[in-house]
C-alpha cells in the first residue's frame, strides 16, 4: 500500500505528537507517598499502637467491674468511697506516666518507650487478676496499686505512638497515621465493654484476658524500626539512614542514593545541626519561646475542656449513667453501643480532619455534644421529651459520636503536630500530665457532684462546658491541615502563616540553581 504525500504528512504529524507526549515528564507521587512506603509507615504505626488498647481497657474497666466489686454478698468488696478511688486513681497516676514519657522519649527512644509501656501494663493486669480473695484491706490496696500502674501506662501511651507516627510519615499521610492512637483507645474501650457484656461477675478472668493481650502487644513492638529523627538526633547516622530508607519504601541501607530521600535527610540533618549550634536551653527556659508556650497553653486548655464536658466520665461510668438516664435497654448493651459508636466514628477521622480541618471538626463536635447533653437533661424535666422513644440512648450514643469527631480526638491528635521537635518529648508529657490530672479530679468528684446536684444538672453542666469549648476552639485553635511541622512551628514563632511547603523543613533547604 502506497501513501500519498498528504497521508505521509498527517502520519508524521501524529507520530510527532506521540513523541512529544512521551517527552513530557509524568507526574508521580513523591517517594514517601507511594504505596510501598505508605504500607510500611502504616504497618509500623499499627504495631506501635497495638499496646495502646490498654489505655481504652483501663478507662472502661470500672464500667464492667464496679457492680461486682461493690456487691456486699462477695467475700471481699469495696464501699462507695473505695469504688470512686478505684475508678479514678488511674487518672491521678497518668500525669506521672505523661512526665515519664517525656523523659523516656528523648533518652531511650520511641521504640523502647513502647516496650516499657507494655511491660508495665502486663505487671498491672497480673496484680489485678491475683487480688486477695479473703482480706478486704489487701484486696483494696492491690486493686489500687494495679490501677495506679495502669494509670502510669495510660500517660506513657498517650504521646509515643503519635510522635513516632509524625516522625516516620510525610505531611500528606501524617494525619491518618497519627489517628492510630485514638483508634486504639476506642478499640480498647469497645473490647472491654464487649468482654464485660459476656463476663459480668469475674473481674479476675477479665484481667487475665487483658494480660494475655498485652503480651501479644509486647511482641508486636519488638520488630519496629526506630524513628530516623530520634536516631539522627542521637548522632546514630547510619541507623538513621537505614530507617529513613525503609520508611520511604527502599532497602534498609546505610547509604542513601535516591535524590528525594537524600534531600529529606540533608534537610533534617541541617535542621538538627542548627539546633545543636544554638545555646542548649533547659525545657523551663524554652517555655519563654512563643513556639513552645503558645501550643502548650492551647493544648492544656483543650484537654481541660475535654474533661469538663464529661467525655471520660461517660466512658468510665457508662453503665451507671445509662441506668440513671432512664435507658430501657440492658445498660451493658448500651455501654457496648457506646464503645462501638466511638470506634466506628474514630476510624474515618483521618479523612474527616483532612476534609474539614481541625477547627471545623472541633466546632461541629462541641456544638453537637452540648445539644445531646441538654436533651438528656430535658428528658427528665419535660414530659414531651419523655415520650420520645429511645431518646436517652440516642443522646448518649450521639454525644460519644460527636465527641469523637472533634473534642475527644483533637487534643491527642494535635499533641504530635503543635510542639517543635526540640521540646516535643517533655512538652507532650507535661500536656498529657495536666490533662490526666484534670481527668482525675472530674472522675473522683463526679459521684459526689451527682449526689449533690442530681444527674440532670450534671448533664446541663457538661452541655454548658461543651458550648464554652466551641467558643475556645473558634478563638484560639490554629488550623494545621496539610501543613508541615516546621510551618506550624514558624507560625507560633512569628505569628504569621507561611505558604504551604512541598518539602518538610523547607526553612533550611536551599534550592540549587538551574543548569
Amino acid at each position: 500500500m502506497v501513501l500519498t504525500d498528504d497521508e505521509l504528512h498527517t502520519s508524521n504529524g501524529r507520530q510527532a505528537q506521540i513523541v512529544s507526549g512521551l517527552d513530557r515528564p509524568l507526574k508521580t507521587k513523591p517517594l514517601g507517598e507511594q504505596p510501598r512506603a505508605v504500607r510500611r509507615q502504616a504497618m509500623a504505626v499499627i504495631l506501635a499502637n497495638v499496646g495502646v488498647l490498654s489505655t481504652g481497657m483501663t478507662l472502661a474497666l470500672p464500667t464492667v467491674t464496679l457492680d461486682q466489686l461493690k456487691d456486699a454478698t462477695e467475700p471481699v468488696h469495696l464501699n462507695g468511697t473505695q469504688a470512686s478511688w478505684f475508678a479514678s486513681v488511674n487518672a491521678l497516676a497518668a500525669p506521672l506516666g505523661g512526665l515519664l514519657s517525656g523523659v523516656l522519649l528523648d533518652k531511650i527512644g520511641r521504640k523502647r518507650t513502647l516496650v516499657v509501656l507494655n511491660i508495665l501494663t502486663i505487671v498491672a493486669w497480673i496484680l489485678l487478676a491475683t487480688a486477695s480473695q479473703t482480706d478486704s484491706h489487701y484486696f483494696f490496696w492491690q486493686l489500687i496499686v494495679s490501677r495506679f500502674i495502669l494509670g502510669i501506662g495510660m500517660g506513657l501511651a498517650s504521646a509515643p505512638p503519635g510522635v513516632y507516627a509524625a516522625e516516620i510519615s510525610v505531611p500528606r499521610t501524617r494525619g491518618s497515621l497519627i489517628l492510630g492512637t485514638s483508634i486504639s483507645v476506642a478499640g480498647g474501650i469497645s473490647m472491654l465493654y464487649g468482654i464485660g457484656y459476656f463476663i459480668r461477675d469475674d473481674f479476675r478472668l477479665i484481667a487475665l484476658i487483658c494480660c494475655g493481650y498485652q503480651l501479644v502487644a509486647l511482641l508486636c513492638v519488638l520488630p519496629l524500626p526506630e524513628s530516623h529523627c530520634w536516631l539522627l538526633a542521637k548522632k546514630r547516622v547510619a541507623e538513621a539512614k537505614k530507617s529513613l530508607n525503609y520508611f520511604r519504601g527502599l532497602d534498609k541501607s546505610p547509604h542513601i542514593t535516591h535524590p528525594q530521600v537524600l534531600e529529606e535527610f540533608q534537610v533534617l540533618q541541617k535542621s538538627l545541626q542548627l539546633r545543636d549550634a544554638e545555646e542548649k536551653a533547659s525545657f523551663l527556659r524554652s517555655l519563654r519561646l512563643p513556639e513552645v508556650h503558645k501550643p502548650l497553653l492551647i493544648l492544656m486548655s483543650l484537654f481541660a475542656f475535654q474533661q469538663l464536658t464529661g467525655i471520660f466520665v461517660v466512658i468510665v461510668y457508662a453503665v451507671q449513667i445509662s441506668e440513671e438516664a432512664g435507658i430501657s435497654i440492658d445498660p451493658f448493651m448500651c455501654a457496648l453501643l457506646i464503645g462501638l459508636a466511638r470506634l466506628l466514628t474514630t476510624c474515618p477521622m483521618g479523612y474527616v480532619l483532612e476534609a474539614w480541618g481541625r477547627r471545623r471538626a472541633g466546632i461541629i463536635s462541641t456544638l453537637g455534644m452540648g445539644a445531646c447533653m441538654f436533651l438528656l437533661a430535658g428528658h427528665s424535666w419535660s414530659s414531651l421529651l419523655r415520650d420520645v422513644p429511645y431518646l436517652p440512648v440516642v443522646s448518649i450514643v450521639g454525644f460519644i459520636v460527636l465527641s469523637t469527631l472533634g473534642l475527644y480526638t483533637l487534643p491527642f491528635f494535635m499533641i504530635s503536630e503543635l510542639f517543635p521537635q526540640k521540646v516535643r518529648g517533655p512538652a507532650s508529657g507535661l500536656t498529657v500530665a495536666v490533662g490526666m490530672f484534670i481527668s482525675f479530679l472530674c472522675l473522683k468528684t463526679f459521684p459526689d457532684l451527682k449526689a449533690a446536684i442530681g444527674m440532670s444538672q450534671c448533664f446541663v453542666f457538661f452541655g454548658a462546658m461543651a458550648l464554652l469549648a466551641m467558643l475556645y476552639i473558634y478563638w484560639a485553635l490554629p488550623e494545621t491541615r496539610r501543613r508541615t511541622l516546621l510551618e506550624i512551628e514558624e507560625q507560633f514563632r512569628s505569628g504569621k502563616r507561611r505558604a504551604p511547603a512541598e518539602v518538610e523543613m523547607q526553612e533550611v533547604f536551599v534550592r540549587k540553581p538551574e543548569q
